[in-house]
């Protein structure tokens, strides 16, 4: 990813309430700024409710009604104005991986038909001879081969679900794929085969992703950037690098510090660091502020200034 690069993705002030007007009204999204530059990985972490998924399906249009206020750009283009064939192509460049394979694949469908859903809507092939073809190229592309064309997601396992998936979001030539949390659901031992497997999809084909995940060291292998979330905000953005080794905002260090190690002895001696987030409704005005180049936290001036200090 090039700092200076083209930005494909880009969310500005983003409000988002569920249920507004009601008594069970949720701030779901607090005023989310941030860009993903064409070619990247940007990740996103955070622990389950801190609005990481909301933010992946409002920028794919599927939260529309419920955002109060803020952009979401696409490609120069105001995605909650899409409409028609705009609409349509967006939905063509923009896709998404889902967490639970078993639940998003159509448990009737051959794979043939699941992976084929998107080539169908898009026209995009030029008989059934064409369309069987492209969907034998996409499972070889995601590791699987032509005998899995006529089983049933049932017959798969996790792993094998998952790739599935994949390819049906592939199918359409996207640009953009939103991939929330792809890997919690697989055994531990499945999940850096799937990472290496989007990762080289990603150099083959220049795709963009945002990576959603509630585990930091997975992110930190994938990604260029993370955005780190809790309560609807982000708290910090930085580099993987930064992000990982030089952790800034309290709660990206409590986040860190929750990782259990291989070694048993420093496993030991590991203390987990609590995040007390009375700080973030103390009523003072906090903002994301640039501590050191990219890297940003959401923090008053007082606060910057003490963590550039710090950091010198």
């Amino acid at each position: 990813m090039v700092e200076n690069g083209k930005k494909l993705v880009e969310l500005k002030n983003l409000n988002l309430v569920f249920n507004k007007g009601k008594r069970n009204a949720n701030k779901a999204i607090n005023n989310v700024s941030f860009d993903i530059y064409e070619g990247e990985t940007f990740g996103l972490v955070g622990e389950s409710g801190s609005g990481k998924t909301t933010i992946g399906r409002a920028i794919l249009k599927l939260y529309d009604k419920d955002i109060e206020s803020g952009e979401i750009l696409f490609n120069g283009s105001d995605v909650r104005k899409l409409k028609g064939e705009n609409l349509k192509h967006f939905r063509s460049e923009a896709q998404m991986i889902f967490q639970d394979p078993q639940a998003s694949l159509n448990g009737r469908m051959r794979v043939k038909d699941v992976v084929a859903e998107g080539i169908d809507v898009n026209h995009l092939a030029k008989d059934a001879q064409d369309r069987t073809a492209q969907v034998e190229n996409l499972l070889q592309l995601v590791g699987l081969n032509h005998d899995h064309l006529t089983r049933y997601p049932h017959e798969f396992s996790g792993g094998q679900r998952q790739r599935i998936g994949i390819a049906r979001a592939l199918a359409v030539k996207p640009k953009f794929i939103v991939a929330d949390e792809p890997i919690s659901a697989l055994d531990v031992s499945i999940q850096a085969q799937v990472v290496n497997l989007l990762k080289d999809i990603q150099a083959q084909n220049g795709l963009t992703y945002l990576f959603i995940a509630h585990d930091l060291s997975m992110v930190k292998y994938i990604s260029d950037r993370i955005g780190v979330m809790h309560w609807g905000k982000i708290l910090e953005i930085g580099t993987s690098d930064d992000v990982y080794n030089h952790p800034i905002h309290p709660y990206t260090k409590s986040l860190l510090s929750s990782i259990p190690s291989p070694d048993p002895i420093s496993e030991r001696e590991r203390t987990p660091i609590v995040y007390d987030p009375t700080d973030e409704t103390d009523g003072q005005e906090r903002e994301m502020r640039e501590i050191t180049p990219g890297h940003f936290v959401f923090s008053t001036e007082a606060e910057a200034n003490v963590y550039r200090q710090h950091l010198k």
